[in-house]
């Protein structure tokens, strides 16, 4: 097939798509022959192989349309059963494949070959889709110094972290009082073994009064950016101020009240005994009167 190719090849425009596509994702390789003139399935050949010259060698078919029906004998053995096509499309000349289930290891270069068998077969179509692979960040986590701590003028750290993206991000700090960029004291990307990435990054400044700083992970791939925020607020209250004295005042007061409270139900017990001791004193002469 690929000798033919070669000595019957027809020069025809090659559509070329990228796409991008989350990890996990089911993903449509578009291959679309739009010349207004019927075809018949049963006198095509549509083959779909990765165009990267390096990886001919590993993998030379990903699916394979031959007189009408699959033929996947020669597929790479890691498509197996990840590859259709659109069956109610292929009359109207639609041959995009449908891949799924997205790995890093599926970003490549893929061509559509569609060959019709003539008197002399010829190539009447091509197309090649640049496949990325892509994956979300989590939610950073910024933690920095204990609000309300007095710590101005000191050295203060901020970590902030995120991870299960791909590929590598770009990490950002940037002082939002003036928004301004602040350069990190370390940043690590770690990967796993399921290609994803961690990364983590460190900020050392000197402590404000009013610090706000944010961390930014950004997917520049994904086109997205994912942020975390530390607003340092001003210390409003200390041992001698007004705020300080209230809450004594109202923990005294509750104490006092509580030593009324346990004074007046030892009253009133008391006066219960005396009342009791009375009665029963007087009902002891009463008796000895009667005597």
């Amino acid at each position: 097939f690929f000798l033919s190719l070669s000595l019957n090849l027809v020069v025809t425009a090659v559509e070329k798509k990228n796409i991008i596509s989350k990890l996990g994702d089911n993903v449509t390789l578009s291959c679309i022959y739009n010349e207004k003139k019927p075809l018949q399935l049963k006198n095509l050949r549509v083959y779909w192989q990765i165009a990267d010259d390096s990886y001919q060698e590993k993998c030379s078919v990903v699916h394979a349309l031959i007189s009408g029906q699959d033929d996947n004998s020669n597929q790479c053995i890691r498509f197996k059963d990840r590859t259709q096509l659109f069956w109610d499309r292929l009359e109207n000349g639609d041959f995009s494949l449908l891949l799924l289930n997205v790995s890093q290891s599926d970003g490549h270069t893929y061509k559509c070959i569609v060959q019709e068998k003539t008197e002399h077969p010829k190539v009447i179509h091509q197309a090649e889709v640049v496949l990325s692979l892509a994956a979300s960040y989590s939610q950073p986590v910024l933690s920095g110094p204990i609000r309300n701590s007095d710590s101005t003028g000191e050295e203060v750290t901020f970590y902030c972290r995120s991870g299960n993206g791909y590929p590598k991000p770009n990490v950002y700090w940037i002082n939002k009082v003036n928004n301004s960029r602040l350069d990190a004291s370390h940043t690590e990307i770690i990967s796993h073994d399921d290609g994803t990435f961690s990364v983590s990054s460190t900020l050392k400044v000197t402590a404000t009064s009013n610090m706000q700083i944010e961390c930014s992970i950004e997917n520049e791939m994904l086109q997205e950016n994912l942020s975390a925020n530390y607003t340092q607020q001003k210390k409003i209250s200390g041992p001698g101020t007004e705020s300080d004295k209230k809450p004594g005042k109202k923990g005294r007061g509750a104490q006092a009240a509580g030593i009324i409270g346990v004074v007046f139900v030892i009253g009133l017990l008391t006066g219960l005994i005396c009342w009791l001791w009375r009665r029963r004193s007087s009902n002891l002469v009463s008796y000895k009167g009667n005597e």
